[in-house]
């Protein structure tokens, strides 16, 4: 198994350079420079811009830029300094992303106690009231954007009731408007995997089987048929996970959260090149590790398929 993990981390290397050259590409490819945007309001003249773009090496060839930048970054960590702050991106990054991780990780823990238990349900109960509530309620859900819960759950628990702050995360209970937002859409999405994937396992023969045998309702399902459900439930969670992490931006912005995906496009608006490239490269090496820890999990849940890994050791 070690062996596969070491594979799998050798392999995010080629993927990270691909990530991070491309957007080096777009960003020189757009009609701007970081001069332009850091003086252009002040007035600045054209030697003073042409001065700074020297002096931030932007007039260098790009790729020449990126070797260089990428050196820095792997040898030494240094994903450079912002242009508008004068701040060291990786500080920034390591700041902002511990509070992208908290958010994500409360969020699809929520997704999960509420979505997989009504959808194991709703499986089992098929076509009776227990099914057609949770699906119908499901389908609300998943159709409201994260974004408008934010704003619903901000006018009731804020503005009404005034229970909940409505932005910032100065306390504990700062998160746990964007953690219900981003949760409930989530939830929806958890359920329906969890409900279709349970379906499809309770009318297995070895399901029928074990009913056969006597075995109790309770361990038919939860014992038996849950194991080989969660195989696509698991995976959707890996991937919901990794979606939240750099992908809530409008939660972020409404709460006024400083997470990593709000870093990243504010780095985009400002023409922040070492901004964009450091916060993609760290969101890439997090989905890649989230990713590999997906496929642990498989492992863990499915006795096939660790059996599989030590008999290709064996066999080496």
């Amino acid at each position: 198994m070690y062996r596969y993990v070491i594979r799998r981390i050798l392999m995010m290397i080629p993927i990270i350079i691909c990530v991070s050259l491309l957007i080096f590409l777009i960003i020189d490819a757009m009609p701007a420079d970081p001069a332009t945007i850091i003086l252009g309001s002040s007035g600045a003249t054209q030697e003073e811009i042409d001065e700074l773009n020297t002096e931030l090496g932007y007039n260098r060839p790009v790729l020449v830029r990126y070797v260089e930048y990428m050196r820095n970054a792997i040898f030494h960590l240094d994903l450079g300094t912002s242009y508008m702050s004068g701040l060291s991106v990786a500080d920034e990054v390591g700041t902002r992303v511990l509070v992208s991780i908290s958010i994500a990780f409360n969020a699809i823990a929520g997704a999960c106690l509420l979505g997989i238990p009504l959808g194991v349900l709703s499986a089992v109960k098929q076509y009776s009231l227990l099914d057609t509530l949770p699906t119908f309620v499901a389908l609300f859900l998943a159709s409201c954007p994260a974004f408008w819960l934010g704003m619903m759950f901000m006018l009731a628990f804020s503005l009404k009731l005034g229970w909940l702050p409505a932005f910032g995360i100065t306390t504990w209970k700062g998160y746990i408007l964007p953690m219900l937002a981003l949760a409930f859409p989530y939830a929806a999405q958890q359920l329906r995997f969890t409900r279709s994937s349970m379906l499809e396992t309770i009318r297995q023969d070895y399901i029928r089987t074990a009913r056969a045998k006597g075995a109790p309702e309770r361990t038919v399902i939860w014992h038996h048929a849950m194991k080989n459900a969660l195989m696509p439930v698991i995976t959707i969670i890996g991937i919901n996970f990794g979606m939240i992490l750099g992908g809530a931006i409008a939660t972020e912005t409404l709460f006024s959260i400083p997470g990593l995906g709000s870093f990243i496009v504010n780095g985009i608006k400002q023409y922040d090149v070492p901004v964009v490239t450091g916060g993609v490269i760290v969101l890439s090496v997090m989905y890649g590790f989230v990713m590999l820890f997906v496929d642990l999990l498989y492992a863990a849940v499915d006795p096939r398929i660790k059996t599989k890994y030590m008999r290709k050791r064996a066999q080496a």
